[in-house]
């Protein structure tokens, strides 16, 4: 195929270049949004003074609001478009204000237990409804670069490989940063290392900062809803693209349910290194395997969906992380090598899964538009979001219950075996549980490589059609 006759198919090649500007902007998302989601529980609860279940049930609160605003995002994105384009102008005109938001959670103000919750629950929804504004229109981007599968799943590789790059610089870094900034080890988890932790949050908001507005720069739109079909868009969709795109809302579930996963045993992970294994010091060694591992195997994604499919890719994946969950769980905490290595198995299954499933969602976006002929990304983006979201409620929500529930005490040192063993469960058994729920999920997706492929032709021939 002719470089002509692949552009009027909508069947492009991107340059390195555009791949990565592309993938700079998730990456860009977790410098500030994923730092925010991986620390900001233990950060309220052993820097900020806030009590467990106040926490997990603002973070609850933060999701609902976010699973209102998001579908109300994606719908308003795909009925208009901004002077720099229909998604990728809103990484310019959103990334200074989210940026300033995350430095804003993790700053201590000097307002009484009761001001310092409303502080708290201000500085979050408002980062919370920010991001939102910039994770839709990313998300749809991907969709918008080009309809071939294949530089799809290139394009969601190179991503998701900055993605861990970022999470190696998150889970290494903001512990190791802290103790530097901190002057002494040990210091992470108590109230005299406030300074530490905003000066950490300041460096990674202004490299998410500067990731975001490369990505805005490096990249173009070329397959975008037309103008005659933007202004046939209506809140309505939200609902009726639910009823009617199955892709979708199967691909939805599978966020849900990974999100959660991720959320949850992620949350538990820094409770987990200070308490059962006692020692502080291995923080930023433990988190960076959850990172570490992907950054060599998501390069081999693209070849390994060709060989395996994308059932068996996952298949595969999930098998892997359920054995590291079950080796998290039933280790015990004293034997240290035995527990890393579980979690660089974990981190080899899960990495995998995670990176994958955004592949799938411009599938669900290419069969919507071959049923109704709206290419309505943004829509389709908000869903996920909504569902995945919504996961990372369950990751704020269910540990602040359980470590209540559990005994979980900030103010001592030293936790009870009630305690120990509610930060075991959400680190290890229920993401495990989780993981048998997303392998039934994934065996009811049926859409095939081949249908897309048909599909994006018929989109493609009906379109040349009507213009002539």
């Amino acid at each position: 195929m002719n470089t002509k006759t692949s552009e009027a198919k909508g069947f492009y090649k991107l340059s390195w270049t555009e791949r990565i500007a592309f993938g700079s902007g998730d990456m860009a998302q977790n410098f500030i949004y994923q730092t925010v989601t991986t620390y900001l529980l233990f950060f309220y609860t052993n820097v900020y003074g806030l009590n467990p279940a106040i926490a997990a049930a603002m973070f609850l609160g933060v999701r609902i609001i976010d699973a209102i605003w998001d579908p109300i995002v994606g719908t308003l994105i795909d009925m208009n478009t901004t002077r720099f384009g229909k998604y990728r102008g809103w990484l310019l005109i959103m990334a200074l204000p989210l940026t300033i938001l995350m430095i804003a959670c993790f700053i201590v103000p000097d307002f009484g237990s009761t001001g310092k919750v409303i502080y708290a629950c201000v500085t979050y929804v408002t980062l919370s409804v920010v991001y939102t504004t910039v994770n839709v229109p990313f998300g749809a981007l991907n969709a918008a670069l080009t309809r071939d599968q294949h530089e799809i799943t290139i394009l969601t590789t190179t991503r998701m490989w900055l993605v861990n790059v970022a999470q190696v610089a998150i889970t290494y870094g903001v512990p190791t940063l802290i103790i530097i900034f901190a002057g002494k080890e040990d210091v992470m988890g108590s109230p005299e290392s406030r300074s530490a932790w905003l000066t950490t949050i300041v460096i990674y908001g202004v490299i998410g900062l500067a990731a975001l507005l490369f990505s805005f720069a490096g990249t173009k739109e070329r397959v975008v809803i037309s103008k005659e079909d933007q202004a046939k868009v209506k809140f309505s969709d939200l609902f009726t693209e639910v009823v009617r795109n199955r892709p979708l809302r199967i691909i939805s579930f599978m966020f849900i349910t990974a999100f959660a996963i991720m959320a949850i045993s992620n949350s538990a992970g820094t409770y987990f290194v200070k308490y059962n294994l006692g020692n502080e010091g291995l923080m930023g060694a433990y988190m960076v395997i959850s990172a570490l591992p992907a950054l060599v195997i998501l390069p081999f994604m693209p070849w390994m969906r060709k060989k395996l499919g994308k059932k068996g890719l996952l298949y595969l994946s999930l098998a892997i992380s359920f054995i590291g969950f079950a080796g998290l769980f039933i280790i015990p905490a004293d034997n240290i090598t035995l527990i890393f290595i579980s979690q660089f198995v974990r981190s080899v299954g899960f990495g995998v899964v995670g990176a994958f499933i955004w592949s799938l969602i411009p599938e669900a976006i290419t069969y919507g538009e071959w049923q109704t002929g709206k290419r309505i990304s943004g829509i389709a983006n908000a869903l996920i979001g909504f569902f995945f979201k919504f996961g990372l409620a369950l990751g704020g929500f269910v540990p602040g219950i359980v470590l209540s529930l559990t005994g979980f005490n900030a103010d001592i040192e030293s936790q009870g075996d009630s305690a120990l063993f509610g930060i075991k469960l959400l680190l290890a058994a229920l993401p495990a549980l989780l993981v048998v729920l997303l392998a039934f999920i994934v065996y009811r997706y049926d859409l095939t490589d081949e249908q897309l492929v048909s599909y994006g032709k018929e989109i493609e021939n009906k379109s040349k059609q009507e213009q002539l």
